[in-house]
């Protein structure tokens, strides 16, 4: 199970006005199964565990179609470098302003990078 299939269950218990508990037993002995527990342990909150699931299974590739895992354009990290990656989006706004064609020479191996990450992307998406 996921870490959100996990929280959602756990919500499912005890909706009633008597006390209850929600007790996980897992004969996998992972680290990545130890994590998930631990943060159910730690927090009730769906945005904690929303976080630390993104966190332990990365957050897929936003532009493809793998839910979880490393993309192969690495963007930063969403959470931590928003402001990183505002500049970076105004710089290529500008790029894209002057040369919307990419056809500058400063700008060949922009477009390279492009058609090459996108064209493998896309591959996949019908």
């Amino acid at each position: 199970f996921g870490l959100s299939q996990l929280h959602q269950l756990r919500g499912r218990i005890g909706r009633g006005e008597h006390k209850s508990y929600c007790i996980l037993l897992t004969s996998d002995k992972s680290k990545e199964t130890a994590a998930k527990l631990a943060v159910l342990e730690r927090t009730n909150n769906g945005f904690e565990v929303a976080e630390a699931d993104w966190d332990l299974r990365g957050p897929g590739d936003l532009l493809g179609t793998a839910q979880s895992g490393l993309p192969a354009l690495k963007i930063g990290n969403l959470k931590t470098d928003a402001a990183l990656m505002r500049r970076a989006r105004a710089a290529a706004m500008s790029i894209f302003d002057s040369d919307p064609r990419l056809e500058l020479p400063e700008n060949q191996r922009f477009r390279r990078l492009i058609v090459e990450q996108q064209g493998r992307t896309f591959s996949n998406v019908s």
